[in-house]
């Protein structure tokens, strides 16, 4: 079970983002961050992928879990198509890349380049792209930024059965969002970050 420890976490040391927080998380199951723009959810998203390290405390509980995340930025490398951006695991990942894709959306889109993809089809890409690599913990990022509404709530359903058998945390400040996901909501203020 994913769990933050009196955890502590600052960019400028005389500007603590994450200070003496504590969380614990279910193993399973769908939960939502949701705060004001710029109160520490990102950060506690880079804590739990291991992309940034507690000053104080500790991250734990996810160790030896399988984490796919999906960015605020879409990071597509422009020199390759929307399928090889998707595709994460060499030998097996080419299949599960061009079915996320077509489920998105994106099935006639397979060859295309970023610079020739609208921004909702590169964040489609950067979803896609999370639910095709194996995994048991799922972290999104505002991951409907820019999609219009029938097409972020399809996305919301396919990501909430995507991974039934692990934990998805969405990071958002949109409540609709959180609901269309089926989402236990936790609301959190800041800086520094803390329970609301």
């Amino acid at each position: 079970m994913p769990a933050f420890e009196r955890v502590g976490f600052a960019y400028d040391p005389a500007r603590p983002v994450v200070q003496d927080f504590t969380l614990a998380l279910p193993p399973r199951g769908v939960v939502s961050l949701v705060g004001p723009s710029g109160c520490g959810k990102t950060t506690l998203l880079r804590l739990l992928a291991g992309l940034e390290s507690p000053q104080s405390g500790t991250v734990s509980g996810v160790e030896g879990l399988r984490v796919a995340m999906v960015f605020q930025e879409d990071r597509l490398l422009p020199w390759e198509t929307a399928w090889e951006n998707a595709v994460t695991a060499p030998l097996d990942g080419a299949r599960p890349a061009a079915e996320w894709l077509g489920a998105l959306g994106l099935g006639d889109s397979l060859n295309q380049r970023p610079g020739a993809l609208s921004g909702g089809m590169k964040r489609r890409v950067a979803i896609a792209r999370a639910l095709a690599a194996p995994h048991d913990l799922l972290l999104l990022d505002e991951p409907f930024a820019g999609l219009d509404e029938p097409t972020w709530r399809d996305a919301a359903a396919r990501i909430a059965t995507a991974n039934a058998d692990g934990l998805t945390v969405l990071v958002t400040h949109v409540l609709d969002h959180a609901a269309a996901m089926g989402a236990t909501v936790i609301r959190l203020e800041g800086t520094p970050l803390r329970l609301r």
